[in-house]
């Protein structure tokens, strides 16, 4: 199974592959979340793992955008518990190093750990890329802050581990394929729509799915593309696009809606553990 993903290898997009998939699961790198998709599309991949959520930073919006994009279903999700190295070439202690580079989100969740041992946070473009950076290049006092999988990787040390602000630091991501996925027992459908702008559509789109008992476990809203100030809205909800109160809500819904699309129905997965 080729499964694409953004980022370098020891990503945490790539942890959540073979998560997902086994460790067998051949890992397709791609520089962005755009050339992910493509890769799918044509076939390049056999599917695709993204991120589309973490708990901290809130919604991917690159993500959403992109699902509207392509042709893909999601056929499954996966809550990965996101822990943060610090690591750096075998010789230095911590205590040398003044200097950690990765990703701004990744530097911000560390930011007591980064204070306490007085180490400057450098921007860099991902946490894996960092490692790798680190591994290359050799700065002086340098370290990077990425998954425990880039050390092994790009062979760096790992001078402390668990080094986030809040353990309960989640991010959550959407397996892509070119085919739905199977029904599964307990199953999560996304959707996507658009209403007209005028008082009552939004509350009548809503209405559709509320009034026959369906669970809506997230609404997010982005900016249209085709006309200004128009706006798409995407709903997780609780069920299978075939269930009889699924099938009845997505008719009514049509009626008040300009443009509706099932972007899948998926296994849902179990809630993540609170430390």
């Amino acid at each position: 199974m080729r499964v694409a993903f953004q980022g370098e290898r020891g990503a945490n997009s790539e942890e959540a592959v073979f998560r997902v998939f086994g460790e067998q699961a051949e890992p397709v790198p791609c520089p962005d979340l755009v050339q992910t998709f493509d890769a799918v599309v044509s076939h390049r991949a056999d599917g695709a793992v993204v991120p589309v959520e973490n708990s901290q930073a809130g919604s991917i919006n690159e993500t959403y955008d992109l699902l509207l994009g392509h042709d893909l279903y999601i056929v499954g999700e996966y809550d990965l518990r996101v822990r943060h190295y610090l690591m750096a070439p075998p010789g230095l202690a911590l205590e040398q190093i003044t200097r950690a580079y990765s990703h701004p989100q990744a530097l911000a969740q560390c930011d007591a750990f980064l204070r306490t041992h007085g180490i400057e946070p450098v921007v860099y473009g991902d946490t894996a890329g960092s490692a790798k950076m680190v591994a290359e290049r050799r700065p002086a006092g340098a370290a990077a802050i990425a998954p425990r999988r880039a050390a092994d990787i790009y062979r760096l040390h790992v001078l402390a581990e668990g080094i986030e602000t809040n353990p309960n630091n989640y991010t959550r991501f959407l397996v892509l394929d070119p085919r739905p996925a199977p029904r599964a027992q307990r199953s999560k459908t996304s959707i996507v729509f658009v209403v007209e702008n005028r008082p009552g559509t939004l509350y009548q789109a809503i209405g559709a799915i509320a009034t026959r008992g369906i669970n809506v476990a997230k609404i997010e809203s982005r900016p249209g593309r085709q006309r200004p100030w128009e706006y798409v809205f995407y709903l997780d909800v609780d069920g299978h696009v075939d269930d009889d109160a699924m099938r009845a809500a997505l008719a009514d819904l049509r009626r008040h809606t300009s443009m509706l699309r099932v972007l899948g129905s998926y296994p849902k997965a179990e809630p993540p553990a609170v430390a």
